[in-house]
């Protein structure tokens, strides 16, 4: 659909990417990743259409159509929110009023006329394309979408100017899953979606019937959406197969193979250097000297990039608290006459990592201001435990900082004892490098901002934090950082985060705030979802006796449907294919691995470890296919 050929871009005197050959097919279903600054964006921007190449070119397919969600940015107004996304079907609302008219028109003609004949041909023929195009399923379509991406039927009929930034993204968002276009480039998607509207949003992407490239720094996101993974690092873009995951696995492969590749080549420029210099000055080994030099010009030299260094932050451990850090009784929350939630009973102990779930509006922001006490009881009781303090981090938090202080002065203020290159690191873990760290908190932006309100909070933090979605803003790596301090932390933490990814690898206890009650979960996200969908209750189900064996052998015996032996025969013959294909592969992928070893060229070496990687995923796929085909013969027999 689209191709890129030696593409190439500059931004100012900055190189983002050259020599990018990338073709995107119909059913691309392609993660973009990347550090921050390396041009992840402007990539998707060039897809758009909306940037122009440096170098190179860029070719469409004739017909496609493209979506593109930026990352915000986007205001409508005018419509009520389900007018505004029907919008999308325009087209089919005209060809419904047009058989509207043409119904009328055929009440008035008479049936004999040739009249007649031709408007009864028209009705035929829009009736037709209005069906084939699930006309008369439209408006069930445009709901179906709100309400996956949170947006309650009670809101539908409100005008879309009445709605925050977030909401308003998420509407476009919505109307650009309804065109369902050729190819949907979507840049960071989830930004603006509670965990609850990402499920539902990874669901739909599962099964999208077009293509699409995405952005995001949600890395369990990105294992569940996508089959191939594009790369923007060191000025050049790389292709691997597989999700998030496996890309992390590839690369670790493809850099050991590259650094092999290095030593293998570094040992023969150093034997050939020893050789010319060893008989550069005798003639009977002239020819064999300058055999020598031709071979080492001719080797294209092996650069290994620089590794992007994982960045580790030990942040100070604050002082014990006692076991119970705090209780909750019969704890109920109003503003005026709304209610957000009541008999909320709890106790949240030493040590724990507490998230709080639950739709948008549900009430997880209200939960952590009264845990921080920032927000007083509607009724109950709340108590903080022995030498418990509380620290709380907002959404707005970047409010409470000194605008004209310089980001590392006012990191030095609120951490003497620790030096220049610590707080240092610690901005460097939150995206702040180079001279940024001498820039005034004021003109940094609203995110930027909170993020260094985070590092700033974590630089001395106290035994009870209450995190109000810390991941906002920060990219893959910074979040790494965050999740392995706060695993590291040995106070206790309670948090909002609509990162699934981050919530499974840190929470001990879910807390599910839902319809006006509390609901406490032990484990994960992922245990939760398996309790709420009935785990526990299959557990505890009672164990039934097993019937004697014979009495089921005889019964499935008696029962067994006669198998068309023409069936089992095809299954035979697909089997042996599939065994040649297994032995085919397997031997093709020890080709690949002994052409690795013998280093040519770097482009050579990454265009074999590429088929490698390919090879492994087909025979992977095959292997599956026999273990399948297996069973089926093995019922059928």
């Amino acid at each position: 659909m689209i191709q890129l050929q030696g593409a190439g871009k500059r931004f100012g005197h900055k190189l983002l990417f050259e020599d990018c050959d990338w073709l995107i097919t119909p059913r691309e279903r392609t993660g973009l990743v990347g550090g921050n600054g390396t041009g992840k964006s402007t990539l998707l921007k060039i897809l758009n259409g909306m940037e122009s190449l440096d170098y190179g070119s860029i070719s469409f397919t004739k017909g496609m159509t493209l979506g593109y969600l930026p990352q915000d940015g986007l205001a409508l107004s005018g419509r009520t929110v389900f007018a505004e996304a029907m919008l999308v079907f325009e087209n089919l609302r005209e060809m419904e009023r047009e058989l509207e008219t043409l119904h009328h028109q055929l009440g008035e003609l008479d049936p004999s006329s040739s009249e007649y004949s031709a408007v009864a041909d028209r009705v035929h023929t829009i009736d037709s394309e209005f069906r084939n195009r699930d006309g008369y399923a439209i408006e069930a379509q445009v709901g179906s979408v709100l309400d996956g991406l949170g947006f309650r039927k009670e809101d539908w009929g409100r005008r879309t100017e009445e709605f925050s930034g977030g909401w308003q993204m998420r509407l476009a968002l919505a109307k650009l899953l309804l065109e369902k276009p050729s190819l949907l480039l979507l840049d960071e998607p989830t930004n603006h979606l509670d965990l609850e509207a990402r499920n539902w949003l990874e669901s739909y992407l599962t099964n999208y019937p077009a293509a699409y490239v995405l952005i995001s720094h949600d890395r369990y996101f990105l294992d569940v959406t996508v089959n191939r993974t594009v790369e923007v690092w060191n000025k050049h873009v790389y292709f691997y197969s597989g999700n998030y995951d496996k890309y992390l696995v590839q690369k670790a492969e493809r850099r050991q193979q590259l650094e092999a590749a290095y030593k293998n080549q570094r040992e023969r420029i150093e034997q050939l250097e020893a050789f010319i210099n060893r008989f550069r000055a005798q003639a009977t080994k002239a020819k064999q000297v300058q055999s020598r030099i031709k071979e080492l010009e001719k080797i294209e030299r092996i650069e290994i990039p620089p590794d992007e260094q994982t960045i580790h932050f030990k942040f100070p451990q604050p002082k014990p608290s006692g076991r119970i850090v705090a209780e909750f009784k019969d704890v109920s929350k109003s503003y005026g006459p709304k209610f957000v939630f009541g008999d909320a009973n709890f106790t949240i102990e030493r040590g724990e990592r507490i998230a709080l779930v639950g739709i948008n509006g549900a009430g997880k922001s209200t939960m952590i201001k009264l845990l921080a006490g920032t927000e007083p009881l509607s009724t109950g009781s709340y108590t903080l435990g022995h030498n418990v303090v509380p620290d709380y981090f907002a959404q707005d938090q970047y409010k409470e900082l000194n605008t004209d202080a310089k980001l590392l002065d006012d990191l030095a203020d609120a951490a003497p004892k620790s030096t220049m290159t610590e707080l240092r690191t610690l901005l460097g873990c939150f995206l702040f490098s180079d001279d940024d760290v001498f820039k005034r908190i004021g003109v940094l932006s609203g995110g930027e901002r909170n993020r260094y309100a985070l590092a700033r909070m974590l630089l001395a933090p106290s035994n009870f934090i209450l995190l109000d979605e810390p991941t906002n803003h920060l990219d893959m790596r910074a979040k790494e950082v965050l999740l392995e301090s706060l695993r590291d932390y040995t106070g206790t933490v309670v948090f909002v985060s609509h990162d699934r990814y981050f919530i499974d690898n840190l929470a001990t206890r879910i807390f599910e705030i839902q319809e006006g009650h509390v609901h406490v979960f032990p484990g994960n996200y992922e245990d939760y979802l398996w309790r709420k969908a009935g785990g526990p209750e299959a557990l505890n189900a009672p164990v039934k006796a097993p019937e004697p064996v014979a009495v089921i052998e005889s019964t499935n015996a008696k029962n067994k449907p006669r198998v068309n032996p023409m069936k089992a025969k095809k299954l035979r013959e697909r089997l042996a294919e599939v065994e040649q294909q297994v032995a085919s592969l397997e031997s093709e992928i020890q080709q690949h691995e002994a052409a690795l070893s013998d280093f040519k060229s770097v482009d050579e070496s990454l265009r074999v470890n590429d088929l490698l990687m390919a090879r492994r995923n087909d025979l992977e796929k095959r292997v599956t296919e026999w273990e399948q085909l297996s069973a089926e013969l093995e019922e059928s027999a």
